[in-house]
């Protein structure tokens, strides 16, 4: 079984690029697992045997690998953190903000970050990089059609003013679609670019294993600006900030030193 994984991990890095092993092994693991048998394959192999002959099923199992739950304003009281603090100390500094939505999922995250400073800012002068492994999430991201549940921790006056319902669906506003350019990025393999003044990257370095956390942290770091913020998730607390030239700003914010 564990020599079936490693040979499947193997082959799917050689076919995507995705290397499977800095991912913590048992949670991709059993969620491929339960895939491969909900499709009724015996095997790691014969699983990557119909995957190299159907494209549908290796977009699938690709959805699959990546982690695509997200929703508006996520753990709201970080948001208003950002809000409250860190964008004025950030604007206060520079009025052209360089902004980075990293493993961006479905698009919730970037649009949140632009209705945020739609209280800045024009949004004609907000521009926001979203990127993602997941062609699937992006293109869903670009249409900008949410569930009710993916709203319900929109401030009220946000939902009025930058969505409008549309059947079961809620869609976003263009003016706030069009603050964001998406692109497809693999953040194990593929160059960061930058430097920004703001990362966010959020519940998603949970699932990686501590050897891919560590080189992530330093790639983030590397791309921000001096005095630049990283903004992660409520279960990605970096507890030695210091060994990649960050230091503490807040709970979950961490500013780049000089």
């Amino acid at each position: 079984m564990q020599r079936d994984y490693e040979n499947f991990i193997s082959n799917i890095k050689r076919k995507t690029g995705i290397d499977l092993s800095l991912y913590k092994e048992a949670q991709m693991k059993r969620r491929l697992t339960s895939l491969y048998e909900k499709k009724g394959f015996p095997s790691f192999q014969e699983f990557f045997q119909a995957l190299s002959a159907d494209k549908v099923l290796l977009n699938e199992f690709l959805d699959r690998m990546t982690i695509n739950v997200s929703e508006f304003y996520r753990n709201a009281k970080r948001w208003e953190v950002l809000e409250k603090k860190i964008l004025p100390q950030l604007l206060a500094a520079n009025k052209r903000l360089s902004i980075w939505s990293a493993a961006c999922s479905t698009g919730e995250e970037p649009y949140t970050i632009a209705m945020i400073l739609s209280k800045f800012m024009p949004l004609s002068q907000v521009k926001i990089l979203a990127t993602d492994i997941d062609d699937n999430a992006i293109a869903r991201a670009k249409i900008g059609m949410y569930p009710e549940r993916s709203l319900n921790e929109v401030p009220p006056e946000m939902k009025k003013r930058f969505f409008k319902q549309d059947g079961d669906l809620y869609k976003v506003a263009d003016e706030i679609k069009n603050t964001v350019t998406f692109r497809k990025q693999n953040l194990l393999a593929d160059p960061y670019g930058g430097p920004y003044d703001l990362i966010v990257c959020r519940n998603v370095l949970i699932y990686f294993t501590e050897e891919a956390k560590d080189s992530l942290y330093r790639k983030f770091s590397h791309a921000l600006n001096p005095n630049g913020i990283f903004f992660v998730g409520s279960t990605e607390q970096i507890f030695n900030p210091g060994k990649y030239d960050l230091q503490t700003e807040d709970t979950f914010f961490y500013r780049k030193l000089l």
